[in-house]
């Protein structure tokens, strides 16, 4: 079996989670070189992968300012850094692995696909979902006629009130100057998914949404800039920092997350807390991205989607698919072998479908359902031929649907339809 060698630029939770997973493929997969600005998440690969000094960098520039020493390039550095390491890595001959969104702009995921034509390298963008148990079996189930023709979908991104709190308004995405604006970063996921569930290319669309929750006007009465520092609903608050971060020692994703620490003390949590937006209130920080929102989408054989993203929940996917022969409501929140509930036409009888999801849950603390595995042993078949483009979220399959979200972005702001076919041409051709 043929080893590929991979260098990670951008070693913070993306990437040492696929080259986590590509430790347990020692014949598939070894780690050679990493390329990251913090010490300890440096160290942390360069000592797991036992990778040489002289291939262990602090920026992407140092990295890929040296021959082709790999293989494949797995790009998962922060969203706004994409661009330029995508298409320096593409110029000097890598594969790469690019972590989604694949760029901020149209322009720039439409730069990184025709680079990656002219070179002739292959890219696959990291929609975990599609690489999930369940939302394979949610294909096989479409394809397999059992709900007929798909005349219409529903489909919520339930982000939970706490993901959101975290990654949306204190964290890394919630100012769309720094990132991206939130459809891209959280729903380029569903889009893809919804456009590669229906098999047909979205002809036209429209979206609504605004920030109206998680905002100054809505701050208690006498609530501080910090958490810690004398809240007057303190004891109830579900968006409590201290509570969050510090109190809850199991949670690694937030602690690491807060601090930029492989395995943060309670000193260092304590210090985010009172030196970053993580300890702030949820109603003080500097977020400006939406805090709900729907796309309508109509397809080119008239299907039509309804996409709801909304942090006003517990958290997770799910889906109604109403066909020619039945309806079909799939849950990915649930684990108990009951995801797929259907209702026959013919019997008027409701039935669950046969299921063998052994992961349940689609967050990053889960895995995202098993498709953070999932896209790494589709990485490799993709790499080594077994699998084709049009198998997995290649490049060209990606921005395709990136440019849904951009439109949907548009569509938000400028309350306009949008016709999908000339958004597209404008920017990939």
């Amino acid at each position: 079996m043929e080893q590929k060698k991979v260098i990670v630029i951008g070693a913070g939770n993306r990437g040492q989670t696929y080259t986590n997973i590509m430790a347990e493929m020692p014949d598939k997969y070894k780690v050679v070189g990493v390329a990251e600005p913090i010490d300890n998440r440096r160290n942390y690969i360069m000592e797991k992968h036992g990778c040489e000094d002289k291939y262990c960098f602090t920026t992407w520039e140092h990295i890929l300012d040296i021959p082709k020493f790999a293989d494949i390039a797995i790009i998962s550095t922060m969203d706004q850094l994409h661009f330029a390491p995508a298409m320096k890595a593409l110029e000097l001959g890598y594969d790469l692995l690019l972590e989604k969104p694949v760029a901020p702009t149209p322009e720039e995921c439409g730069e990184i696909y025709k680079q990656a034509v002219k070179y002739g390298r292959k890219v696959m963008v990291c929609h975990v979902l599609r690489y999930t148990p369940f939302f394979m079996q949610l294909k096989d189930i479409i394809d397999s006629d059992t709900v007929g023709r798909v005349m219409s979908i529903e489909h919520t991104e339930a982000v939970g009130n706490i993901h959101q709190s975290h990654s949306f308004v204190r964290g890394n995405w919630g100012n769309s100057k720094r990132a991206t604006f939130m459809l891209l970063q959280k729903c380029c996921h569903d889009i893809d998914i919804l456009q590669w569930l229906i098999g047909k290319d979205c002809s036209k669309l429209s979206s609504f949404g605004s920030l109206t929750y998680f905002t100054e006007e809505n701050a208690p009465d006498g609530a501080p800039e910090r958490c810690l520092e004398g809240c007057p609903i303190y004891d109830t608050c579900p968006y409590n920092s201290v509570k969050l971060y510090y109190d809850d020692k199991d949670n690694s994703w937030f602690r690491t997350t807060s601090t930029k620490k492989v395995a943060p003390t309670d000193e260092d949590v304590m210090e985010a807390l009172k030196t970053t937006q993580y300890g702030k209130c949820v109603f003080r920080c500097d977020n400006d991205v939406v805090d709900h929102q729907v796309v309508n989408m109509e397809f080119a054989d008239k299907t039509t989607v309804n996409m709801t993203m909304n942090a006003f929940n517990r958290g997770g996917r799910y889906t109604h698919i109403m066909g020619t022969k039945g309806e079909l409501w799939a849950d990915m929140r649930s684990d108990d072998g009951q995801q797929f509930r259907f209702y026959d036409f013919a019997t008027k009888d409701f039935r669950y479908l046969d299921s063998e999801i052994a992961v349940g849950g689609d967050s990053i603390t889960s895995g995202h359902g098993g498709g953070d595995h999932g896209i790494v042993v589709a990485l490799y078949d993709y790499m080594t031929d077994v699998l084709k483009a049009e198998d997995v979220s290649e490049i060209g399959i990606s921005c395709s649907n990136h440019m849904l979200v951009f439109a949907a972005e548009d569509s938000r702001v400028r309350g306009t339809m949008i016709d999908t076919k000339a958004y597209m041409d404008k920017y990939m051709k």
